[in-house]
């Protein structure tokens, strides 16, 4: 094995620990929105060390780029997606956790 091949075992297993993070988180909290708030930072992160680890393996700059298009498209869905949800419950009402 190569250091590039090092380096990218090393990018997509952090990738993979921040998705088990996020999922954790999701399981784990007590409410939407710290639910919500664990998941999508973990899997932003988590996403974000899977394209890069990807990206040291690419055999080309078109597909790094297609790449970091894939992970803008996810990133930016995904905050929507996520304000929308916490918006949402928000005006049903749903209050946030407190102790």
């Amino acid at each position: 094995m190569i250091l590039s091949d090092y380096l990218s075992l090393i990018l997509l297993t952090l990738g993979a620990i921040f998705f088990l993070a996020g999922t954790l988180g999701l399981l784990r909290f007590p409410d939407i929105y710290t639910r919500l708030h664990a998941l999508t930072k973990a899997d932003n992160v988590g996403l974000s060390l899977l394209i890069a680890g990807l990206a040291v393996q690419a055999e080309s700059w078109a597909i790094v780029g297609k790449l970091f298009l894939i992970w803008l498209l996810v990133v930016l869905a995904g905050a929507s997606v996520s304000h929308l949800i916490a918006r949402s419950a928000l005006h049903r009402g749903i209050r946030i956790w407190r102790r």
